[in-house]
Formats: C-alpha cells, sequence, structure tokens
C-alpha cells in the first residue's frame, strides 16, 4: 500500500477545520468519501471540501474497495458500533475520542482488533502538538528535575466555553456522550498525563452531580499514581461562574516547576529562579501532525502515535471517577 485512502463517518463540525481538509494535506493520503445520515449536509461537505464522494449510509461508504481506512467522527454512542464494522471490512481506523462510551465497550473493541489485521489510532491530537511536545521534553530531560507533584485544575461555566457548538448539546446526553462536559475535555488531559508519565499504576476518584442533570458528573476529583512516585491530582468543575473559570496543569520537580493550560498555548517554566514563558501557535489543523503520524504508521512505517490501549486507560480512569 502506497497511500492511505480514507472515508470519513459523521461529517460534522469537527471535520470542517480542525481534521478534515488534513487528510488531502498529509503526504500518501487522499480523502475519497464522506458519510452523514443528513443527506443534504453530506452532499454539502463534499461540495465544499472538495470530496469526490458522499453518502448517507455508512455501510454504502464501508463496501467501497479503494477505501482503506476510516475516521470515525461521530458522537461516542456510536462509535463502537462503527468501529467493528469497519473491522469487518479490514480497514484501518483513526478515532475520535473519546475512543467509545465506555471502559466496557472499550474491552469489546480491543478484543475484535486483536482478532483482525486493521490497525487503529486514538485522535488524541495534543500529543503531536508542539507545545505538549515540548512539555514531554522537558520531563524526559529532567530539566525540572525528578517530578515530585502534579495538579491539574478546571473550572467551567454551565455554558463550558472550551466545549464546540453544535445544534443540539449531546455532550451533555449521557446515553450519546458517556456522561457530560467531564467526559468531553478531561480524555484530553488524562491522555496527556498517560503519555507523559506512562502506565497508571493506581487511581481512584468521586463526583458529584450537584446542579446538574442524572448521570452527569458536575463536580470530580481524582487521583492517579504513577511510577517513580509521581501522583496527580485533578479538580474539575463544570457548574463555576463565569468569573472563576480556570484551565490549567501544575508539575513541579526538584529543580523548578511548568504551569500551562491544556486548552491553551502557553508555558511558564520556573528553573532553579529564572522564568521563562514559551508561546506556542497551534496548526490551523490542529489534528494534522497526528494523522500524518498515523499515515505513517498504516503505511507500516512508524509507530503508533496513540494506541488502543492508552485511549483504553484512560476510559477505565474516566469510568472509575465518575462511578
Amino acid at each position: 500500500m502506497k497511500k492511505v485512502v480514507w472515508g470519513i463517518i459523521g461529517c460534522g463540525d469537527v471535520t470542517e477545520v480542525k481534521s478534515g481538509p488534513a487528510f488531502n494535506k498529509v503526504e500518501n493520503s487522499e480523502l475519497l468519501a464522506v458519510m452523514r445520515r443528513d443527506a443534504e449536509k453530506a452532499k454539502d461537505y463534499a461540495e465544499r471540501h472538495n470530496v469526490p464522494l458522499w453518502y448517507d449510509n455508512a455501510d454504502d461508504l464501508l463496501q467501497h474497495k479503494d477505501i482503506t481506512a476510516i475516521y470515525i467522527a461521530t458522537p461516542p454512542s456510536s462509535h463502537l458500533g462503527y468501529a467493528l464494522k469497519a473491522i469487518q471490512h479490514n480497514k484501518d481506523i483513526y478515532i475520535e475520542k473519546p475512543m467509545t462510551l465506555n471502559y466496557e465497550e472499550a474491552l469489546v473493541l480491543i478484543e475484535a482488533l486483536e482478532k483482525s489485521s486493521s490497525k487503529l489510532t486514538v485522535a488524541h491530537y495534543r500529543r503531536k502538538l508542539p507545545m505538549f511536545l515540548e512539555v514531554k521534553r522537558i520531563i524526559d530531560e529532567k530539566l525540572i528535575g525528578d517530578i515530585n507533584a502534579v495538579e491539574v485544575k478546571m473550572k467551567q461555566s454551565r455554558q463550558a466555553a472550551l466545549v464546540a457548538k453544535t445544534d443540539s448539546n449531546w455532550r451533555i446526553d449521557p446515553s450519546i456522550s458517556g456522561g457530560g462536559y467531564f467526559n468531553d475535555l478531561a480524555p484530553h488531559q488524562i491522555d496527556l498525563l498517560l503519555y507523559w508519565f506512562g502506565n497508571s499504576i493506581d487511581f481512584s476518584g468521586e463526583s458529584s452531580t450537584e446542579h446538574s442533570k442524572p448521570n452527569v458528573a458536575s463536580k470530580v476529583n481524582g487521583t492517579i499514581d504513577f511510577k517513580d512516585g509521581i501522583t496527580c491530582i485533578g479538580h474539575w468543575n463544570f457548574v463555576a461562574e463565569d468569573t472563576e473559570q480556570i484551565d490549567v496543569c501544575y508539575i513541579s520537580g526538584t529543580k523548578g516547576h511548568l504551569r500551562f493550560p491544556f486548552f491553551g498555548n502557553e508555558i511558564t517554566s520556573v528553573v532553579e529562579g529564572k522564568t521563562k514563558v514559551m508561546t506556542f501557535e497551534h496548526p490551523k489543523h490542529i489534528q494534522q501532525p497526528i494523522i500524518e503520524a498515523t499515515v505513517i504508521y498504516f503505511l507500516g512505517q512508524g509507530e503508533n502515535p496513540c494506541p488502543i490501549e492508552d485511549g483504553a486507560e484512560g476510559l477505565q480512569i474516566i469510568d472509575r471517577f465518575i462511578a
């Protein structure tokens, strides 16, 4: 296989700028078809983005012999079903986060993938952004010394400004999203922690549905233990006042510390008393770097930038925190 030929299932808002156009900008990659259940919207997307084919039925797209890989960009409740169908058709898979509705579904997908020849990458695109690669470099090279404390704080209002706006707010419908805003935003944060510090050793948490809908966590507190005695403490509040909104990660070491937002573009480091502020410009198509790495992986020329096991571990932690 000399190039990856893509079909997108679910050409909604996330595919307009963040991901969709990147499939034709990456070397050895081509976007051939898109699918959306609303035929008018599928056709409109295809025409605006110069995509040759469009469908309103996923089975028709999956049966196209020239398509070698599927990007699943629908809400989480349909991820497992579409991924299993893609595996049945021997397609490789790039799947939006969270990978499935919950950890139980993730185990079903892992088992199916192990019995197939398909490859799968989870779309945790922040792993490949220069800003978070710089955080990893600082940690790996021990520029702030040995890590001794990590803290994540997020406060958002009931209309969470960091959440992409959609026609229907499915993100706070547990049957579609798995929970609420925590299930939508925390996967980014938890995945980066796993990327920086490796597999967790233990984790525990608790949540509240105060001022929220049934089964939708409004406040979450959790602890994740990693190797080398590194512990991360996380606090999330999605019913905060507008004036209280915050998104910050603190990583402290024996020589200094880092402070940065997960949904921003600036890192402040303090090393042995010297402060440095680094500002980053994210790519226009923010998923392009990980899509490039995914294409290389699908072509057998590189490692998986975000394996299914990492996506599953993140879901296991999330499920425990909101149980």
